[in-house]
């Protein structure tokens, strides 16, 4: 199954092929200052692949804060972040945002909590090596 996404002016834009397709989709809202501002709810498929297209890089910010191990790619023209990323061992990783889905079944989506705060960050790369979405590649469209 191919979810696609973006942000609302569709300047950041992904494909995650999700392999094999879902019975549900975990839609995690991380606690974080920063999610909790943004309401940022995440997800990803482990065994997937994620194509990311930018349409104007100048107009994408990149933010890091906490133990700047995650990425958050910002649209600078409307402000939503429909893709965080983290580089682990030369390998890129990522989450998507369920709230930039488009044309998905929101009866698919499993709406937990979750909180990282009690995690050190060689636990929370671990956690992100074994959850997130290991295949992940960025396109310009410019």
């Amino acid at each position: 199954m191919v979810i696609s996404g973006s942000c609302h002016c569709g300047n950041i834009a992904f494909d995650l092929l999700w392999d094999p397709e879902p019975a549900a989709i975990p839609a995690r809202a991380c606690t974080c200052s920063f999610c909790t501002k943004h309401g940022g709810v995440w997800t990803s498929c482990p065994t997937g692949s994620l194509v990311v297209t930018i349409a104007d890089p100048a107009a994408v910010s990149r933010y890091v804060f906490g133990t700047k191990t995650a990425r958050f790619h910002i649209c600078a023209k409307c402000g939503v972040v429909p893709v965080v990323t983290s580089e682990i061992d030369a390998t890129l990783y990522a989450v998507v945002s369920v709230n930039a889905f488009r044309d998905v079944d929101r009866t698919l989506l499993t709406h937990a909590s979750a909180s990282f705060d009690a995690e050190d960050e060689q636990s929370r790369l671990a956690r992100r090596k074994r959850n997130w979405i290991p295949d992940v590649r960025f396109e310009s469209t410019a």
